[in-house]
């Protein structure tokens, strides 16, 4: 086993609180896809005659909403929702950042210089309004919403990715590399990105928990996932009417919007804790055996 996995499990085995939030994670992964099938209840269904029914009543686990939908099915379908576009935001986000930030850390000069000031004007837009744009022309949707998280936020890992790049480039393998004739693409690609994949995959696991809550909160505002749709954001929009008289109808999508966050932070936190103040894959590559 590479000595980077193997760093990471003796991690999880040292630390109770990265494990649980490894646990809660692939538990949340695993329900998201085995209870929308297997349960007795239907995600669409109404059943008019069980209408707010308290958790663990009548069988129903989490209760029941305003149309005596199961709520114990409906939140691990939107997990389905959230973690979709929270996933695939984050992986388009750290794929354009990475091809971004690295070429312009690899060509400095003016290219650079251009490059990130175009960043910055990007950062500057909020995503708020891209979504709200996106909404009008092409309408809600997941893909509307995994679109403009894209746009908008990719500029974080494009300086990280540039900053390992301009720190990189001046190490003396990439040197060595250079007067064997690489070119900038090789030594991108071969040398400065696997070596700054501790940075990365940090700000990709910060970048999945932000961009679940900025789908919970489009959806919250109306701007998300439609009817008869529904992730974690539109069910805690849908509770929020109620928080007075049926409270577990907010308290629930939100717990697990939190606790889904904290233990991406947490993972997050844990590796980037094992960089030590270098790149992880420069440890890697010289860890004396």
């Amino acid at each position: 086993m590479p000595y980077f996995m193997k760093t990471v499990f003796q991690k999880i085995k040292e630390n109770k609180v990265v494990a649980a939030s490894m646990v809660f994670l692939i538990l949340v992964a695993v329900f998201s896809i085995v209870v929308p099938v297997f349960s007795p209840f239907d995600y669409y269904s109404h059943d008019l005659d069980n209408r707010f029914l308290p958790p663990f009543s009548g069988g129903h686990l989490f209760g029941t909403d305003e149309f005596g939908r199961d709520l114990f099915v409906r939140v691990w379908e939107g997990a389905r929702i959230s973690l979709a576009i929270g996933v695939f935001a984050a992986l388009a986000q750290t794929l354009a950042g990475i091809v971004y930030g690295g070429t312009s850390g690899v060509c400095g000069g003016l290219t650079d210089e251009i490059l990130m000031r175009t960043a910055d004007v990007v950062y500057s837009i909020p995503n708020l309004i891209v979504a709200i744009m996106l909404t009008a022309i092409i309408g809600s949707s997941e893909f509307s919403i995994i679109l403009a998280l894209s746009i908008t936020e990719w500029t974080g890992m494009a300086r990280v990715v540039r900053g390992q790049t301009l720190l990189l480039r001046e190490m003396e393998f990439v040197n060595a590399a250079r007067v064997l004739g690489a070119g900038k693409k090789d030594i991108l690609i071969r040398h400065i990105i696997p070596n700054s994949r501790g940075p990365i995959m940090v700000n990709l696991l910060l970048s999945i928990p932000g961009a679940i809550f900025a789908e919970s909160f489009l959806s919250f505002l109306g701007l998300g996932v439609k009817l008869p749709k529904a992730s974690w954001g539109t069910l805690a929009s849908d509770g929020y009417r109620y928080i007075s008289s049926y409270p577990w109808l907010l308290f629930i999508p939100l717990a697990m919007i939190a606790l889904t966050m904290i233990s991406l932070n947490v993972l997050a936190d844990s590796f980037g804790s094992m960089q030590s103040g270098k790149p992880l894959g420069l440890n890697v590559l010289f860890k004396a055996e």
